[in-house]
């Protein structure tokens, strides 16, 4: 989606029967494989007694910010830590958690494009430390700054704490609506519908409403809590005609529209999209209280009713639009009564002045004259030749 920012880790991982893959990772999904690591391993974490820890600590990314010098130093120690990872106990680095966070997934076929339009992607790679080869990394990025305008309190280890007035810098914009975000050392997740740009309430990314429709498959059911919500089961296809930042799409059912979770709907024809963290979707800006934001002016959404009427709109546009050629067709199907009168060519006669205008733009065909006409008027070797085939014929008949 154009409005989805991520920077990209590419890790060149060595598997045991020596085959080597290019895999493609972003910080958020190392930072919730670090979590769940720890989560399942919590002795070897070190969450009982620091002593005994041995799993790595995580390093903070940076190189997001920092110069050139220290972002050398940085990439390191990243490289380090993938190294460390599978350097551990066969119990933890044998662990199934571990070999499918390296294993290949389908998208790593198709790696990202950087994104040209607003700012350049990052990618560190990692190899093998026996080619004694140092990480690449590109050029410095600069993350969009966005403000809390509440108070938020993390309800996961992939969460983060928040309070009214703090400025975060935007690492991953998901689609779902959680965005990964980091505040002076904390990193983690946060609903888009706590934060606002600095410049303005309205979301430049937004992008525009298509009524034509991208179909989508319901993941999971959603029962509505708002009037402007719509409730769907389990496998409906739906049409999904506006994709917002907050997580919260339009789709459309039949003659029903509103929003609904992006997190439960899945791309008609494609597998189930990853749930980062087995997140729940984030909640609505309407639904915040104590909301604090610098801008004067609200953002601005359309109603339902803007949508349905719009839908509505686009389709007798379409429609009207496909039947234009059968209208101007002259294979369309006609009465036996109009077709006996179009036997000598006779133009139809119409009421309307445009449609008048259409038959005098089409040309009249002329009757086929006869053969003995077409010799009259034919030149003298023309008729020489005719004559001439003509002979042999009569002869032989």
């Amino acid at each position: 989606m154009p409005f989805k920012c991520v920077q990209v880790y590419m890790l060149m991982v060595k598997w045991s029967d020596l085959s080597e893959k290019l895999i493609y990772r972003t910080y958020p999904e190392i930072h919730t494989f670090h979590k769940s690591l720890k989560d399942m391993f919590p002795i070897e974490s070190g969450q009982i007694e620091k002593r005994d820890r041995i799993i790595p600590s995580l390093p903070a990314p940076r190189w997001l910010w920092e110069s050139e010098k220290s972002r050398e130093t940085t990439k390191s120690t990243l490289a380090e830590y993938c190294q460390k990872v599978i350097s551990l106990p066969p119990h933890i680095s044998r662990c199934k958690h571990l070999s499918s966070f390296f294993k290949v997934r389908p998208e790593d076929e198709n790696p990202p494009a950087p994104n040209t339009l607003k700012r350049a992607e990052t990618f560190l790679v990692s190899r093998d430390q026996a080619r004694d080869v140092a990480s690449e990394i590109s050029a410095p990025i600069i993350l969009d700054t966005y403000r809390v305008i509440a108070d938020f309190e993390k309800s996961t280890k992939y969460e983060i704490t928040l309070h009214t007035g703090d400025l975060v810098e935007i690492v991953e914009k998901n689609e779902n609506g959680w965005w990964f975000c980091q505040y002076e050392s904390k990193r983690g997740w946060i609903p888009a519908s706590y934060l606002e740009p600095l410049d303005g309430p309205d979301e430049a990314e937004d992008v525009e409403p298509n009524y034509e429709g991208d179909e989508h498959i319901t993941i999971q059911a959603y029962k509505a809590e708002q009037d402007d919500e719509i409730s769907l089961e389990v496998g409906e296809t739906v049409e999904v005609i506006h994709k917002l930042l907050d997580g919260w799409w339009v789709v459309r059912k039949g003659d029903e529209t509103g929003y609904f979770p992006s997190l439960f709907l899945s791309k008609a024809g494609k597998r189930e999209r990853l749930n980062p963290g087995g997140q729940k979707p984030p909640p609505r800006r309407s639904t915040i209280r104590n909301a604090k934001s610098i801008h004067n002016k609200s953002r601005q959404r359309l109603s339902q009713e803007t949508y349905r009427r719009n839908s509505r709109r686009y389709f007798q546009q379409k429609g009207s639009r496909l039947s234009e050629p059968q209208r101007n067709s002259k294979n369309a199907a006609k009465s036996p009564l109009k077709e006996r009168k179009n036997q000598d060519n006779i133009p139809e006669m119409s009421g309307t002045s445009s449609e008048s205008e259409l038959k005098k733009e089409a040309p009249v065909i002329p009757p086929r004259p006869s053969p003995e006409l077409i010799l009259e008027r034919c030149t003298d070797n023309t008729c020489k030749k005719v004559s001439i085939h003509k002979s042999p014929s009569s002869s032989s008949s």
